[in-house]
């Protein structure tokens, strides 16, 4: 199964990793550039934007979210726009 990810603090990115160990592909989007280079080096596949990040996945799209809760509802507004319904 394919899962984005966007939020790769230190739950988001322990979550791809043990998703990935049983055998998930994972797309993986955070504004920390660095997060992301470091889930690509362990198998993930990275985007720099929001809208590359949809652009990765295979439809129907899963997208995950681990941010702070202030954000969230503004970044699923963000992502869903990006998706069809």
């Amino acid at each position: 199964m394919q899962i984005g990810m966007m939020g790769l603090g230190r739950m988001g990115a322990n979550m791809v990793r043990r998703l990935m160990r049983d055998d998930h592909e994972c797309v993986v989007y955070d504004i920390n550039p660095a997060s992301v280079a470091a889930l690509v080096s362990d198998g993930a596949s990275g985007a720099a934007s929001m809208a590359e990040f949809v652009g990765k996945l295979t439809k129907p799209r899963c997208v995950w979210l681990m941010l702070p809760a202030a954000i969230t509802g503004k970044i699923i507004d963000q992502v869903s726009a990006l998706m069809e319904p």
